[in-house]
Formats: C-alpha cells, sequence, structure tokens
C-alpha cells in the first residue's frame, strides 16, 4: 500500500489533465485560436509587415486607412498596421515574460512557507501582507521610477510585485497535499524533503496557479501598455500598443485611427488570453 501511495504525484496530476483535456470546450478552443493568432503574427511579423515600422514617410503623414496603408499613418508616415504588426512581439514577450518570473518566484516562495510552516510560513507570509498593503500598480510604477524606465525595469518590478499572488495560491494548496496519504508513504520510505516538495507535492499543487497564470496575462498586459503610455516602460521608437496609444492621443480628433487601432489589438489579445483562462478553468474544474 506504501508503494501504491508514493507514486509520483507527476503522473497523478498528468492523470489529472488528461482525463479533461481530450476533448477541448468552445471557450478554450476559442482562446487557443486567439493567443495562436497573435503568437503567428509576432513570429512571422518580419515577412507579413508590409513596410519597415520606424521608416519616416514624410509624403504620407497622418494618412487615413487606404489601399496603400491599411490602417493609415502616423505622425512621421510611418505605416500603423507595420507598427502593430512588429509591437506583437514586445506585447506578447511582455504578457509572456511579466507572468513567469512572478510564477517562479511565488511559487519557491509558496512552496517553502507552506511546506516547511513555522517561523520561515510566518516571516515570509508577514512580507506578503505587506505586498498586499499598497495597490499594485501604485507600487509597481514606484519601483519602475527608482529603477529608471525601460523594459528591464518593468520585468524586475511586475516579478517583485506580482510573485504575491502565487504564493498564495501555492501555499494554500501545499498546506493540504503535505497531509495527503501519497505524502505521507513518501515520508515512511525515508524520502528526503526535497524530493517530496519537488516529485510529490508541487506537481499537483500547480494546476490553479497555472489556470490563474493565464487571466494574470491579462493584467500584465495591461499593466505594460499603461506604464508605456506613462512613459516608464517601453521606449519609442520601439513600436508597442502603449507608447502608440500616448503618441496618438494628441490626434485623437484628427487622426482616430493612430490610437484606435493599437487599442483595438491590446483588447483582442487580452480576450484570447482571458478566454484561454476561463476555458482552462472550466476544463480542469479549476476556480480561476
Amino acid at each position: 500500500m506504501a508503494m501504491t501511495g508514493a507514486v509520483p504525484a507527476l503522473s497523478r496530476t498528468r492523470g489529472f489533465i488528461s482525463r479533461r483535456v481530450g476533448s477541448p470546450k468552445p471557450v478554450l478552443m476559442a482562446g487557443i485560436l486567439m493567443v495562436a493568432f497573435w503568437v503567428v503574427i509576432a513570429f512571422a511579423a518580419p515577412w507579413i509587415a508590409p513596410y519597415d515600422p520606424n521608416v519616416h514617410d514624410y509624403g504620407a503623414v497622418l494618412s487615413p486607412p487606404s489601399a496603400t496603408h491599411w490602417l493609415g499613418t502616423d505622425m512621421f508616415g510611418r505605416d500603423i498596421l507595420s507598427r502593430i504588426i512588429h509591437a506583437t512581439i514586445v506585447d506578447l514577450q511582455i504578457g509572456v515574460l511579466g507572468v513567469v518570473l512572478p510564477f517562479v518566484l511565488g511559487t519557491f516562495i509558496g512552496l517553502i512557507a507552506g511546506y516547511f510552516g513555522g517561523v520561515i510560513d510566518m516571516v515570509l507570509m508577514r512580507l506578503l501582507d505587506i505586498m498586499l498593503a499598497f495597490p499594485w500598480l501604485i507600487l509597481l510604477m514606484a519601483i519602475i521610477a527608482v529603477l529608471g524606465p525601460g523594459l528591464y525595469s518593468f520585468y524586475i518590478a511586475i516579478t517583485l510585485v506580482g510573485w504575491v499572488s502565487y504564493a498564495r495560491l501555492v501555499r494554500s494548496q501545499v498546506l493540504v497535499l503535505k497531509s495527503s496519504d501519497f505524502v505521507m508513504a513518501a515520508r515512511a520510505l525515508g524520502y528526503g524533503d526535497m524530493r517530496i516538495m519537488l516529485r510529490h507535492i508541487l506537481p499537483n499543487a500547480l494546476v490553479a496557479s497555472i489556470v490563474f497564470s493565464m487571466s494574470d496575462v491579462v493584467l500584465v498586459l495591461l499593466a505594460g501598455a499603461s506604464v508605456s503610455y506613462l512613459g516608464m516602460g517601453v521606449q519609442p521608437p520601439t513600436a508597442e500598443w502603449g507608447v502608440m496609444i500616448a503618441e496618438g492621443q494628441t490626434f485623437i480628433t484628427t487622426a482616430w485611427w493612430i490610437p484606435a487601432f493599437p487599442g483595438v489589438a491590446i483588447v483582442l489579445m487580452a480576450l484570447g488570453f482571458s478566454l484561454l483562462a476561463d476555458g482552462l478553468a472550466e476544463q480542469l474544474d479549476v476556480d480561476p
């Protein structure tokens, strides 16, 4: 019986997931297709963009959407469609790295706090409470202001701010799992703490965090666009949707297409990840 209970939790997790993803539901399929669309756009950007995103054409300044420039041009004559396509690379990178880094840090902290408990848990949870005492977007901008504007500062700031949710999720799962039968069996077989944490507890504790991370991409995308809009994130002339909206706000009444189309792109990418998160939650029967 002990040997049966000590089956690695990774296989348990794979079985748990495989039983539910055999036939993806419509919401999940819609999310996968929308996210896949943006991934393809990002990778194919150098080949499908009709113009160089940073080339100025002063003969086509503020041109409205037309057969030559499908989404119009900006105040420097740069093609809006080409800039949106190339900006997909940057914004998708912001969304993915802005979630992966906090995910890793938060998972590590939550695993340590939940498994060992005691003073370690108390200290780490008090740190978590301190982080929650501040509005996360304000704290994000404060850290970037200290580090200086730029994409790397954004990644550092979002990691220092965003780990909290993942730590809470993983810790709550670990507190339940560490007293389960298969963990008790692993201890009875003499397995060390590291093996139990990484091979038996962690795989089971990650399911809810993975689902949450898909919806967290939406918040990170909006945060990245917001700080870029405020001049604290991606810096011009790099094509990025938040930067494009900031550059076009002056012309919103005379050249509406400059800020409008990047805004639509943000909404569509955020919608794709939101549908993906809802679909995964429904498929795996996990609260998002």
